[in-house]
């Protein structure tokens, strides 16, 4: 967190500026394409991770299919989670995120940028709603990312906790190729006491193709994706559940 209050104090001078385009830009999709907007928020995420010594390497991109529509499932640390892979990932992309979490300012405006998804926990109908937009949206070309943890333990240590398996029905539902994200140290960067320089990874592991698990139960799925992240990131360091 002391990084977050760093970070912002040392674009207040920016917000002047940004916030308002960044609205205005969100408000009028019909004016800025999709590539566009998702070019600004990029441009946003430059700025924090220049202020605030944020380094983030990234590996696989071969592996993100060359067309059509697919869903990222990453493991959950943080804040920067999303931000780390737009920034590394260089076709539009959005978003499914918390409700309540999606309303701060510039965090609103980078969700509406983007096009992205606000979904309520607390409500079952409303995040079926949401997912099923998701399926038919990737059905037309467009690439999400879903937290499939839903949450995150503050300060995790590349933790991770059990995949919720309901988030992978819209995968189902979609035919889509489906796309492990292991991300790694993003919790260093918004949700630790770290304050020096960061140095984060975002892996983008090998696609599983509908072909391979449309057989298969969401239970299952969520398996196989978890294990595959829990690999990864059991290379670099350590991984438990809690």
């Amino acid at each position: 967190m002391i990084k977050l209050f760093y970070v912002i104090f040392m674009n207040l001078f920016r917000a002047p500026y940004m916030i308002p385009k960044m609205r205005y830009q969100a408000n009028h999709p019909e004016k800025y394409s999709e590539k566009k907007r998702y070019s600004l928020v990029c441009h946003a995420i430059e700025l924090m991770k220049r202020t605030g010594h944020i380094h983030t390497r990234f590996y696989g991109e071969d592996n993100l299919p060359k067309d059509g529509g697919y869903i990222m499932y990453p493991n959950h640390q943080g804040k920067y989670d999303a931000l780390g892979i737009m920034i590394t990932h260089k076709k539009p992309c959005s978003f499914v995120m918390d409700k309540l979490k999606s309303n701060q300012i510039l965090v609103s405006e980078i969700v509406d940028l983007v096009q992205g998804k606000r979904l309520d926990r607390n409500d079952v109908r409303q995040a079926m709603t949401v997912l099923n937009e998701v399926a038919e949206e990737v059905k037309e070309g467009r690439r999400y990312i879903i937290f499939p943890e839903g949450d995150y333990m503050f300060n995790n240590k590349n933790k991770m906790g059990s995949f919720k398996a309901g988030c992978f029905k819209c995968a189902l539902k979609s035919k889509a190729p489906i796309v492990p994200v292991a991300l790694i140290d993003s919790y260093k960067v918004f949700n630790s006491y770290t304050l020096g320089k960061v140095t984060t990874q975002v892996h983008y592991l090998k696609p599983l193709l509908y072909e391979e698990y449309k057989n298969l139960k969401t239970i299952d799925i969520a398996k196989i994706v978890q294990e595959r992240i829990a690999k990864v990131i059991s290379e670099y360091g350590f991984v438990r559940s809690y």
